[in-house]
């Protein structure tokens, strides 16, 4: 998968506190948990955990945006994800 040998990529050379990295492991756990709740849709603990997971990288990619346009949309566009709405 290419997504995942990004994911190697990222990890190498980032520091693991940075907002990129973080936000492609949340990128990663949101494709887990959704496969999971399609196979298991009354698993209500999953998806409020699914829910916070989501916050938390839209904020980071909220931040991202904010700080550095270019990385952030390189990084949209790697992972596949949309952009986020502005306000």
């Amino acid at each position: 998968m290419v997504k995942n040998s990004f994911i190697s990529v990222i990890s190498q050379k980032e520091n693991r506190g940075s907002a990129e990295f973080q936000i492609v492991s949340f990128t990663n756990r949101i494709r887990r948990l959704t496969s999971h709740l399609e196979l298991h849709k009354k698993d209500y603990l999953s998806q409020r955990g699914l829910r916070k997971i989501l916050g938390k990288r839209q904020r980071l990619l909220s931040y991202l945006s904010k700080k550095n346009r270019i990385c952030y949309k390189e990084l949209i566009n790697r992972l596949d994800i949309r952009e986020s709405k502005t306000r």
